[in-house]
Formats: structure tokens, sequence, C-alpha cells
């Protein structure tokens, strides 16, 4: 159920992006019957809304020996891969939630987009419209009606995740001074 890839960049990270002053906690792999979650000691050095598109190693000697050994993708591309293939598979969105002592990455398993609860949406909205950014691509209507398994006729279900996205400033227009309302184009609001 869960890309072989995706946790495999989720657990090379969390060994690498560990704070090993931080003791008593992790890196643990905790298997649920809806989620996988794995966690690390230590909080991360930079914004988790920014995975996707920035790196900083904590351990850069660990991390240069992980990706020798190919247990790990070259510097920066890991949580790229994680979204890439969390989307393939038609899987919610990873959490990815900073915890007082550790970081928790999430993988949930298979839902359905209707049984997926509004903040399910717009992290995926958010997270696929980064995937496109680091693509060199932009989000569409049209790109997130494919990554949702949207039909067509269903336009508007994907119009209101992106109006919730919006509305939540996690993304914006590639062009705010077009009004036209036919085929807008997204990106990340840190772009």
């Amino acid at each position: 159920m869960y890309p072989e890839v995706a946790l495999r960049e989720l657990i090379a990270n969390s060994l690498i992006h560990q704070d090993f002053s931080v003791t008593g906690t992790g890196p643990f792999v905790e298997i649920f019957d809806d989620r996988i979650e794995i966690s690390n000691p230590g909080q991360p050095l930079i914004n988790p809304l920014r995975f996707i598109d920035e790196y900083q190693s904590r351990n850069e000697a660990l991390a240069s020996l992980m990706r020798r050994l190919r247990i790990c993708e070259e510097k920066g591309s890991g949580i790229d891969k994680v979204i890439h293939y969390t989307e393939s598979g038609q899987l919610p969105a990873p959490d990815f939630r900073v915890k007082e002592k550790h970081t928790v990455a999430v993988m949930f398993a298979y839902q359905k987009l209707n049984d997926m609860d509004k903040k399910d949406k717009i992290r995926a909205c958010y997270q696929h419209c980064c995937l496109k950014y680091v693509s060199n691509e932009t989000m569409t209507n049209e790109s997130l009606r494919e990554r949702f398994q949207i039909e067509d006729q269903n336009a508007a279900t994907a119009s209101r995740i992106i109006k919730d996205t919006l509305n939540e400033s996690l993304i914006k227009p590639l062009d705010p001074e077009n009004r036209s309302r036919k085929y807008p184009k997204y990106i990340p609001a840190w772009a």
C-alpha cells in the first residue's frame, strides 16, 4: 500500500536529520492500521512547509555516507520523491508534524477523496503545487484533478480545494493581475 521509495526516503531522513543531543526518543517507525509514523529526535532546521524545496542537513557526514551507500537520494530530493510516489499511489498527502522534542512524518493509507477531511485536501493541494513548482511546472485545476482522479465534469471539486488552499495562504496565482477565471495557474505562496 505504501510506496517503497517514499518509505525509504522518510526513514533515511529520520536518521540523517535526527538531533543526537536529544535523548529518550527515536528514531521510530510505528505501523498502524491507517498510517505509518516515522519519527526522529529534534525539531527540523527548516519549516516543514519548505521540506519539498529546501534542504539543510543536521548530520552532513551521515547524509553523505547514506547517499554513497544508495540508501537515500541526492541532497534535497527525498521529500520530492515522497510526494511524487504518494501522488502516484493516490494516497493522502503525508503530514509532517513538529513536536516539542521530535519530528514526525506520517504516511496515510489510501482514502477516497470524499473520506478526506478539509485539512487533508488542503495539504495535498499545497504539496502538489510545490511538487509542480520544483519540477518547473505550475499547478492547474486540471493537474489537481489528475492528482485526485477527479472526473472532468466534477472540476468544481478541484476548484473548491484550490480556493480553500488559497484561503490558507499556502498557494497564490501565478499571475495575480490576470482576472481571467479560465485556466488559472498557481504556485506556492513562498515562490
